[in-house]
């Protein structure tokens, strides 16, 4: 033996004996000295190997564990072989050849030569050593069987080698089940063919995966100031026994393993064999920009003002500020309750109805553009998960993940909603009130036995829209001064309106038309690109919004009693007031989920971590809009204040009277205008002072509505 090798064989077993290895490999071998009877031909165990320890020890060896991991698997097979034989840990190991040793590297180091770029060529690929590629799941196959070992022996009974286990075959990484199971294997004393041993065959389990580069994210964005350009492709990556069903799809990873080259029919294919799999750790600003710190402290001593100014500067760059503060808001809402962790998460799903299609959809694609996860759904593709034949030969069926798993922990912009199939959109009512997907697999069509369903977790808020004008033009509808909760929404069915979390009215009113100022902003950016807009657009970039919603969706927001007290006070006193003697209340449960949810938004947007009874106002305002759009003028509690016609002001007063013969007095009516949230234009720091005033009467007038309605439920004011 080269003294090298002896040499390293030395170093592998020192630190087997000092991380441990040693012992875990001596109580693995316990498990094949079990009562089981059956004789194994292959004993597979896992070496858990940290290449900087090893470097430590020995630089040549760490140099084969990272560059030349065959060479080094025998290595540690020959030190576990010894000491197999020398403490006689497994009776039935005859052979060196029986043993599969598999090295789990737990890290690579951080230099670019080991980083294995999805959207950089050419791929380094001749080279069978480790590398590290990070992506996102974007398909995957159901698991599957796979050869991991064989025993073959001479076909000549006269020759020696036509009993024991002198050839034993294992996977190595990259071979394929042609390549492990050859018919052409000869015996090297006698030369006469060998043949596999049937019984002796061992079985593995394999999963074929598909991954995506992070930036590829960027191709199903609408909107994007990235000016690179790069070319995007899949990924395949095979994970095998212990590693099968370790990755979930529509997750980000990164991935160890060896890059090798597959051959599949006349094509070329170039693949991953997984050694490891670990989830990124994902860290994001830990601060906001000066900007921001700077407008908190000015607007401190409200509760309001800073996440007013949030919404009215929002979304400058494709919209003039000051319009639509109560879609912005939303969005604003809606992004900020995005996460990055498994963990799941109150929802703020949105459907939007407007008059002005590509105004909103400016909007909704520049604000995608502020998330990871914000997926422009492309109208060609499906929405939720779909099962297609995997491509690469084994025929077994291949889950897609689409736009919805896409954006698993961000948005997913879905467009106009009656743009969409029937049985679509009847899946998206399922999906938004279970929060998961369940797909069929015939068993016939793709090689297995029987059938399987997969149930799929939806981790994801859904944005869409109703265009008013397509909508009116289809049923000759005259659209102009409908009163609020009279639009036409026969288009799409109730229930499905009902199961997004907010629905918002995208209107301004007369004197505030939109076209106007979006007209404005688009020839001045045309005349002068680098002049700002205003104040608040010279204080804001996009890249603040940026790092402001990747500090703050990252808040672990808890509710204060007093919040927590108000909003299930809420809850109850609103079912009380919408229950009906034949039909019960209106207000089903998921409402209470949707009021938490934006109230929990509203304080990560303030950059607090306790909700306050000041946040839950914001929510319950919402909520009653959107409330009162799905459900008509009597679904919500409502007293339109601003620009109210005649007959509006009739229905109003039958309603008073109404309240006022069942005994219930008018004080302790909750009303809320149409724009509670945003009801004074922004010109000036009176405007936001006045919209404080305004909400503090909103705040007492919701305290006296709980306290009328809601008798097991005690709210004190701040006066009391």
């Amino acid at each position: 033996m080269r003294p090298d090798l002896l040499k390293m064989k030395e170093i592998a077993l020192i630190y087997l004996d000092r991380s441990g290895g040693l012992q875990k490999f001596v109580d693995d071998c316990k498990l094949y000295n079990g009562d089981s009877k059956q004789s194994c031909a292959v004993f597979r165990f896992l070496i858990l190997v940290n290449p900087a320890d090893i470097i430590e020890l020995d630089a040549v060896l760490g140099n084969y564990v990272l560059h030349e991991p065959v060479k080094a698997t025998k290595i540690f097979q020959s030190v576990c072989f010894t000491a197999v034989k020398t403490l006689s840990l497994v009776q039935q190991l005859q052979t060196e050849a029986q043993m599969n040793i598999v090295l789990k590297l737990t890290h690579l180091p951080s230099l670019p030569s080991y980083v294995l770029s999805l959207c950089k060529f050419p791929f380094d690929y001749t080279t069978q050593r480790f590398y590290i590629v990070e992506g996102i799941v974007v398909a995957m196959t159901t698991v599957t069987k796979y050869t991991q070992g064989a025993r073959f022996v001479c076909s000549d009974e006269a020759c020696q080698f036509s009993e024991g286990f002198q050839y034993v075959r294992v996977h190595i990484p990259g071979a394929t089940e042609s390549a492990t199971l050859r018919n052409d294997f000869v015996c090297s004393l006698c030369t006469s063919p060998l043949r596999e041993d049937m019984k002796y065959r061992v079985l593995g389990d394999k999963q074929v995966v598909e991954l995506i580069d992070n930036k590829a994210i960027s191709a199903f964005q609408g909107f994007s100031t990235n000016k690179i350009h790069l070319r995007f492709q899949s990924f395949t990556v095979f994970l095998r026994d212990e590693l099968s069903n370790k990755m979930k799809i529509g997750n980000r990873y990164k991935v160890i393993g060896i890059p090798v080259c597959m051959q599949n029919s006349l094509q070329e294919t170039l693949c991953l064999e997984a050694n490891s799999v670990h989830c990124p750790n994902i860290t994001g600003p830990y601060c906001i920009s000066e900007k921001f710190k700077y407008l908190l402290s000015l607007t401190s001593k409200s509760y309001w003002k800073f996440t007013a100014v949030l919404a009215n500067s929002f979304a400058s760059q494709v919209l003039p500020p000051g319009i639509y503060n109560n879609l912005k808001l939303a969005i604003l809402l809606s992004l900020v309750q995005t996460t990055d962790r498994d963990d799941t998460t109150g929802y703020v799903d949105l459907l939007v109805m407007t008059n002005d299609s590509l105004i909103l959809e400016r909007v909704m694609n520049y604000s995608l553009c502020l998330v990871p996860r914000g997926i422009r759904h492309i109208p060609s593709s499906d929405v939720f998960p779909t099962v297609s034949k995997d491509k690469h030969g084994t025929g077994t069926a291949s889950i897609q993940a689409n736009s919805a798993l896409l954006a698993k922990g961000g948005i997913c912009f879905i467009g106009e909603l009656s743009s969409h199939k029937k049985d679509k959109l009847e899946q998206l009512q399922s999906v938004l009130e279970n929060r998961a997907t369940t797909i069929y697999i015939p068993g016939k069509k793709y090689g297995e036995d029987t059938d399987q369903q997969v149930t799929l977790p939806i981790h994801t808020s859904f944005w869409s829209f109703i265009d008013m004008d397509f909508s009116s033009s289809k049923k000759h509808v005259q659209k102009d001064n409908l009163l609020i909760g009279q639009m036409d929404l026969n288009s799409v069915s109730a229930n499905l309106i009902d199961a997004f979390g907010l629905l918002i009215h995208c209107s301004e009113t007369p004197l505030c038309n939109p076209i106007l100022p979006v007209s404005n902003l688009i020839f001045k950016k045309a005349i002068q690109p680098e002049e700002a807009d205003d104040v608040m657009q010279q204080q804001f970039t996009t890249q603040d919004y940026e790092e402001f919603l990747a500090f703050s969706r990252n808040l672990h927001v808890e509710f204060c009693p007093e919040a927590e007290s108000m909003i299930h006070g809420y809850y109850l006193a609103s079912r009380r007031v919408r229950t009906h003697s034949m039909i019960g209340s209106n207000l089903s449960a998921a409402a209470l989920k949707i009021l938490i949810a934006l109230s929990e938004a509203h304080a990560k947007l303030s950059l607090r971590t306790k909700v306050l009874e000041e946040d839950v106002l914001i929510a319950v305002l919402l909520f009653e809009s959107s409330l009162t759009l799905k459900q008509g003028e009597k679904g919500g509690i409502i007293k339109k204040k601003h620009l109210v016609s005649h007959a509006l002001e009739n229905i109003l007063g039958d309603w008073a009277d109404q309240a006022h013969s069942d005994g219930v007095s008018g004080a302790s009516v909750f009303c809320v205008a149409p724009n509670a949230v945003f009801p004074f234009e922004f010109n000036s720091e009176d405007s936001l002072n006045q919209r404080d005033a305004y909400l503090k009467q909103c705040h007492l007038q919701l305290i006296q509505f709980i306290a009328t309605y809601g008798p097991a439920t005690h709210v004190l004011s701040n006066e009391d």
